[in-house]
């Protein structure tokens, strides 16, 4: 009987939850002494997770300059870095000060914006719906007088210096820190997957090799592809936006290429700032603004999306909103953006792990 007890699979899980959850609790009295390491793994995520993005989208070219012209690796890096440092530099002379301008043609027309939907707000209060309801006293509440809000901008920024010179500080070592990551992943990716078999039993080195294969295909394949949305979504967005006469076409095609990175919810958050600057002013141009999106949406979900990204990740619809929004909640905006990979990646590893046991 005890035998019987001792070899059942029930005994044997009941055990391992146990073990699990009583390693739970324990970490959980003597989290003090994984703080040194949390603010060491803390620091090095941004610089790691940025050059790691960034050898995903540069790594194909590496690949064709090697293969294709015979190129050593090191050359290869060498001129992909170059033309990186290029386009950095020529992001900086055209696009910035497009961007910049365009924002403050933005912040001088916030005084106008805000009487347009007050005036708005008042036309619409005229209705008989709206009979009993005051609305100069609402406005009044509200208190939208660019004054006032100059006023709560400067409060603000005053009582955040700290985390203000904090950003500043992280950002200055990242632009440090991130090109010499960048430049040794460049140079030493293809050692990586050797090192790590080093230390795999020799009966499981294919399955081990073949598991990080299709994760980096994972990985390279959601990254490039986003990239290459993104940039299509932004390009076209704003050409139809200039097309049509939108005021801000740059900054909202912008807007609407990185919010792209959003799987599903992207487009209506592109959309949003470009439905907020003309839907007071010009409702026709709303509309435009709808369409726009609208075919450019379509394009990208039937012709880009498929043969850029096409089926790599296998994810079902329902299961990337329920992973956008538990993310959303536990990282806020980065979990948003590193939800579905990071989901990608976890359902790989777990299908190996599942496919050992079976095999074991």
């Amino acid at each position: 009987m005890f035998e019987k007890i001792r070899q059942s699979r029930l005994l044997f899980w009941s055990v391992e939850l146990l073990v699990l959850a009583t390693l739970a609790f324990v970490l959980t009295k003597v989290s003090f002494l994984f703080h040194p390491i949390g603010t060491f793994f803390s620091t090095l995520f941004a610089p790691i997770l940025i050059s790691g993005f960034l050898y995903y989208m540069l790594n194909p070219l590496i690949e064709l300059l090697t293969k294709k012209f015979h190129l050593k690796r090191i050359f290869a890096v060498i001129i992909v870095f170059l033309l990186l440092i290029a386009i950095i530099a020529l992001v900086f002379m055209t696009v910035l000060p497009n961007l910049i301008k365009q924002l403050s043609q933005l912040a001088a027309s916030i005084p106008s914006l805000i009487q347009q939907i007050e005036d708005f707000i008042r036309e619409l209060a005229k209705s008989p719906t709206f009979k009993h309801f005051d609305i100069n006293q609402e406005l009044a509440k509200w208190d939208l007088s660019y004054g006032t809000i100059i006023q709560k901008f400067m409060s603000g920024l005053a009582n955040s210096l700290g985390s203000v010179f904090s950003t500043l500080t992280s950002a200055i070592v990242l632009i440090i820190t991130v090109p010499f990551i960048l430049f040794y992943m460049m140079k030493d990716g293809p050692k990586v997957l050797p090192g790590i078999l080093k230390f795999v039993p020799e009966k499981r080195k294919d399955q081990v090799a073949n598991l990080c294969k299709e994760m980096n295909r994972t990985l390279a394949s959601y990254i490039s592809g986003q990239m290459i949305e993104c940039l299509f979504v932004g390009t076209f967005t704003f050409l139809g936006y200039l097309l049509f006469g939108i005021d801000y076409a740059f900054l909202l095609g912008v807007i609407a290429g990185l919010t792209n990175l959003v799987p599903y919810l992207g487009p209506y958050l592109g959309l949003m700032p470009a439905i907020f600057v003309t839907i007071f002013t010009n409702p026709i141009q709303s509309l435009i603004c709808c369409g726009v999106v609208l075919v450019v949406q379509q394009i990208d979900s039937n012709i880009i999306y498929p043969n850029v990204i096409g089926k790599s990740l296998s994810i079902h619809p329902l299961t990337i909103i329920f992973i956008l929004l538990v993310a959303g909640n536990l990282a806020g905006l980065l979990g948003i953006f590193l939800g579905v990979p990071l989901y990608a990646i976890a359902k790989t590893v777990i299908a190996f792990i599942y496919r050992m046991i079976k095999e074991a």
